[in-house]
């Protein structure tokens, strides 16, 4: 049996938490009532003015990390537009240095017009603030201040525990710590190659190895209670199979799981695993640290195999 890591009160939430159908039947229709406005490509939008003076006692480092932030929520805000009209027009990396340009493809209106055009001056303005600071290029790398607050460090080992539902063998896969960069956690395999599992700082994993699981703009930064989330869980080399899902933030707060303390964001998942013969119904739930994105538990059921697995980090080691 696998131990529960957010405990039993957390396993009550994942059977007794379900996402009411009438709330993303409204966001269908906002969607709907948005796509059929008036359309304007990203590159017209005319940039609100920020205040410079918001940003006079920021250090180049705080400057830098809003920059980033700045680009997330205008990438985030793309892709759903994007997801919305069908264009598939956004292809993202986790990168954020490559989120801005990818936006002269979208097609925003009305609100989200509005949005862009305050972030586009934001950016402007602290790019200003960089500019007359002679700020340092930046640098991937996270400052010893920064890895400082993630949960874990280079070298460590996550060791997790896998086994394919409902009666599939229990396997280790381990995982240690190859890099923590300022917008990816890549790992390194027992081996010491390179184990092909690179995610992001909200818990994204936008690469593993071939035929394993990833997902994409699933999981947002700074997650908070009752968010919801829609997005996609594929199959690494197999575009054809994937499965669209949605989910809802049911609990938030500090857990002790694998012998360390974690900021965990528990969110339900519900949708339809979708392959060329056919779909088949998904649910589940995926846990993350709200630090690092770490991944704590992934529990999927489906009648279609590939999104049938269960996923708890079992323990942390040491580097040698």
């Amino acid at each position: 049996m696998f131990p529960d890591p957010l405990g039993s009160g957390a396993a009550r939430l994942h059977n007794a938490v379900a996402m009411p159908s009438h709330r993303f039947s409204c966001c269908l229709l906002s969607a709907t009532v948005v796509i059929a406005g008036c359309a304007t490509r990203a590159r017209d939008v005319v940039p609100v003015a920020a205040d410079p003076s918001e940003f006079t006692t920021w250090t180049c480092g705080r400057v830098q990390d809003e920059i980033d932030g700045v680009q997330q929520r205008a990438a985030d805000m793309a892709y759903a537009v994007d997801e919305r009209a069908g264009n598939n027009l956004v292809a993202l990396g986790v990168g954020v240095a490559i989120f801005w340009p990818a936006l002269l493809a979208m097609r925003p209106a009305g609100l989200e017009a509005e949005e862009l055009a305050r972030l586009k001056g934001r950016y402007e303005a602290l790019r200003d603030t960089e500019r007359q600071r002679a700020c340092a290029p930046v640098s991937r790398a996270l400052s010893p201040e920064q890895a400082a607050l993630l949960p874990i460090a280079v070298g460590e080992w996550l060791v997790y525990e896998e086994r394919v539902v409902p009666r599939g063998a229990l396997v280790e896969k381990r995982l240690r710590v190859a890099t923590l960069q300022r917008d990816e956690i890549a790992y390194a395999s027992a081996a010491g190659a390179a184990a092909g599992w690179k995610q992001d700082l909200a818990g994204n994993l936008w690469s593993s190895p071939q035929g394993q699981l990833l997902w994409h703009h699933l999981l947002k930064r700074d997650l908070v209670l009752g968010q919801v989330l829609d997005g996609e869980f594929q199959l690494e080399g197999d575009p054809l199979t994937r499965a669209r899902v949605r989910g809802q933030v049911v609990a938030v707060g500090q857990q002790s799981v694998a012998g360390r303390s974690f900021d965990a964001a528990v969110v339900e998942l519900f949708g339809d695993a979708i392959r060329s013969e056919g779909s088949a119904r998904l649910d589940g739930v995926i846990v993350v640290d709200r630090r690092s994105g770490v991944l704590l538990r992934l529990d999927l059921y489906s009648a279609m195999a590939p999104f049938s697995i269960q996923r708890r980090l079992a323990r942390v080691e040491p580097g040698s």
